[in-house]
């Protein structure tokens, strides 16, 4: 097949995580015949630097004249400590969302058995987990107007609005993920509180009678947080609106002992945008310490959702696993032999092609 992918590389680590999902997807093309043509451009505070603008009209343009989007991390240190800052590069990633209506967050959270020991949790806590999350991505709190302060500055307020059109079209993205998977969704809301949560949970209610083969269960936000580090391996598909998803995918992403090794999709009507979770982290950047994995497990999501390429997809997960259970890993999962960045792309791509050769020849 042929498709056009947007690059952003954007800010901090991004660049070098991406190029070695980069290096995973010429393998991919070169062991299964297909074809990827990248478009760069720029987002974030590269693209503030060289033209003012997080997300400028240039790499809006490239984004919908794409097929999909392969992004890496937004971040600068000189803008978040600057409070007088009028343009943020966070500002271009929330403007990106919604101009290209990327309404449903993605996050996989699975435990590796060699890297168990990795996780702040007991190994036998996360040793089965593996599910889910589906976050609502373009409104709620975040967007919600009117948001501001009084005159005096002593109050603030912000709007939390959902309309029930926005509710089911995740609910169904979500219902169809856990017939794949475990047949069990969770619905996250304070529904006990928040009006929007009650509407969240009477839309929920309705769409499950359409999936009689899945398992609808209700929780607290509160009970979600607790559950998720005292079971995690109870949850299969987890359903929630824009802030509580925004938190309990960050309190998520440490059950498995490392950022770096979570992928996540932005998936949107026409288009979807495809990212590690980790976020720019500038301390090391430029460094050749970064942990590609997530990059590169984002660019195996990239392959299933966007182009329907399950087995290419199977195969970057299958050289991950590989990599980790070969010890081919960067310094956040290793106390010794630490591996570049660069090294573990490169050990990537040399897995899928062996792998795929390999297979070539049984045939």
């Amino acid at each position: 097949m042929n498709a056009t992918i947007a690059v952003l590389k954007g800010d901090g680590i991004g660049p070098e995580v991406i190029d070695q999902a980069l290096k995973a997807l010429h393998a991919v093309e070169e062991c299964f015949g297909h074809s990827f043509t990248l478009q760069e451009a720029l987002t974030g505070a590269t693209a503030i630097d060289a033209i003012g603008d997080p997300f400028p009209p240039q790499t809006e343009q490239i984004c919908l004249e794409s097929d999909a989007i392969l992004f890496g991390a937004i971040g600068d240190p000189k803008y978040d400590n600057d409070p007088k800052a009028k343009v943020r590069p966070e500002q271009g990633l929330l403007r990106m969302r919604k101009t290209l209506g990327l309404f449903a967050n993605v996050r996989p959270v699975k435990s590796y058995k060699q890297l168990l020991h990795m996780s702040p949790l007991k190994p036998e806590r996360v040793a089965n987990a593996d599910f889910v999350v589906f976050r609502e991505l373009t409104s709620g709190i975040y967007f919600g107007e009117p948001r501001g302060r009084s005159e005096d500055g002593s109050k603030a307020y912000d709007t939390c609005l959902y309309s029930k059109s926005e509710i089911e079209r995740i609910a169904k993205l979500a219902f169809q993920a856990a017939g794949l998977r475990g047949k069990k969704l969770t619905l996250v809301d304070k529904a006990n509180v928040l009006a929007t949560s009650r509407l969240w949970r009477e839309t929920i209610n309705e769409c499950a009678r359409d999936y009689p083969g899945i398992t609808t269960d209700y929780m607290f936000v509160d009970n979600a947080a607790m559950q998720l580090i005292q079971n995690p391996g109870r949850f299969d598909v987890i359903l929630t609106e824009n802030m509580f998803g925004d938190i309990i995918t960050d309190e998520a992403s440490v059950i498995t002992g490392s950022l770096g090794m979570l992928p996540s999709a932005s998936l949107g009507e026409k288009l979807s945008l495809f990212e590690p979770i980790h976020g720019s982290y500038p301390e090391v950047a430029g460094m050749n310490r970064a942990n590609p994995m997530a990059a590169i497990l984002s660019a195996a999501m990239m392959l299933e959702y966007s182009f329907n390429l399950s087995q290419e997809a199977a195969c970057i997960r299958d050289a991950v696993e590989t990599c980790i259970t070969e010890g081919i890993l960067t310094e956040d999962l290793t106390d010794s032999n630490a591996k570049g960045t660069s090294e573990v792309g490169d050990a990537v791509a040399r897995i899928i092609k062996e792998t795929q050769q390999v297979g070539a020849k049984s045939e």
